[in-house]
């Protein structure tokens, strides 16, 4: 019986932003090719696999990105942008990476945190659609910010991490690629 897992390995899924759509069209392309990359990275991989921490000393491993890439997104659009007091999913204020910390993963963990991930893109793509680029919102002890810096920060956050992505699924199965 093979593993269980997150996505099967298909045809690259992603699609590239517009070469020449509005600001928004292309903030938004690209971040759903930087999210699709995630994706893809994960792809094929069962749960131990994703809870692998593949590049010692780090801790980093596919499944933490993801967890942290939610709390990413809850962050700067659910609590910033949308003004919703939710607590963040895995990081705590008591260390550093704890959205990284997690019981040796089974399925059941990472189908909850694979969900958890695709409700903030859901809810992020909704608020993100309609908000005014140049609306200023509070973000704690960031300051003020702008929707067109939250979005362009979520691009930067998931492009960092793809990097270090590839690195964990090269180091996991060998498999290269973007």
């Amino acid at each position: 019986m093979a593993p269980e897992t997150f996505a099967q390995a298909t045809a690259d899924p992603r699609t590239d932003p517009p070469p020449c759509g509005s600001e928004r069209e292309t903030l938004m392309g690209f971040l759903d090719y930087q999210r699709r990359t995630l994706a893809l990275k994960c792809a094929g991989l069962g749960a131990a696999a994703l809870g692998t921490r593949a590049v010692p000393p780090s801790g980093l491993s596919l499944l933490g990105l993801v967890r942290h890439l939610s709390d990413v997104e809850r962050f700067w659009v659910r609590s910033a942008l949308a003004g919703d007091p939710a607590p963040p999913l895995y990081w705590r204020g008591d260390g550093d990476d704890t959205d990284f910390d997690f019981p040796e993963p089974d399925a059941a963990l990472v189908a909850e945190s694979m969900a958890a991930w695709r409700d903030e893109i859901a809810f992020s793509d909704a608020a993100l659609g309609y908000a005014s680029l140049e609306r200023a919102v509070a973000a704690g002890h960031h300051g003020t910010v702008s929707v067109r810096w939250i979005l362009t920060h979520l691009i930067e956050e998931y492009s960092r991490h793809n990097g270090h992505a590839d690195l964990l699924r090269e180091r996991i199965d060998g498999q290269v690629g973007e």
